[in-house]
C-alpha cells in the first residue's frame, strides 16, 4: 500500500522546495564586466559606430585598439589618421571586475567628449546601439 500525500504534507514539500531553490546561486544575468570583455565591447561599438559608419566626427581620426594588456588595462586609442604613432587624443581604458572605465586625452576636452561618455558606457553595458 503507497502512502498517502496529505494537504499539509503538500504544503510543507512545496516550502520546502521553494527554500531550496531561494539558495541556488542565479545565473549571472546580462554581459560580462570584467575589463577585457568590456573593452572588446567597446572596441567593436566605436569600430562600428565611429568610423565604419563614416561619421565625420571621427573622420581624422583613426582606431588602435591595445586590448592584450599586460598590465591588466586594455585600453583603445584614438589617433590622428595620417600619423598613428603621434601621441593619442583619446583614451578609453578598463580596468577591474567589474570593471572602472577611465576616458582621457585631449578629446574630452572638446564638445564631442559628452558623446564619447554616452556611447563608451552605452557600449560597456552590452548596448550595440550607435547614437
Amino acid at each position: 500500500m503507497r502512502p498517502r500525500l496529505s494537504v499539509a504534507n503538500a504544503a510543507l514539500l512545496t516550502a520546502l522546495a521553494a527554500m531550496v531553490a531561494g539558495c541556488q546561486t542565479p545565473a549571472p544575468t546580462g554581459p560580462n564586466r570584467a575589463a577585457l570583455p568590456t573593452m572588446e565591447r567597446v572596441a567593436l561599438g566605436a569600430n562600428a559606430c565611429w568610423f565604419k559608419s563614416g561619421d565625420p566626427a571621427f573622420a581624422a581620426y583613426k582606431l588602435a585598439p591595445e586590448l592584450n594588456s599586460f598590465s591588466g588595462r586594455p585600453r583603445i586609442l584614438l589617433v590622428h589618421k595620417g600619423s598613428p604613432e603621434s601621441r593619442p587624443l583619446l583614451v578609453v581604458q578598463a580596468e577591474g571586475s567589474p570593471s572602472r572605465l577611465q576616458a582621457f586625452g585631449p578629446m574630452m576636452q572638446e564638445p564631442v567628449a559628452g558623446r564619447i561618455t554616452t556611447d563608451v558606457n552605452r557600449w560597456s553595458g552590452g548596448n550595440k546601439a550607435c547614437s
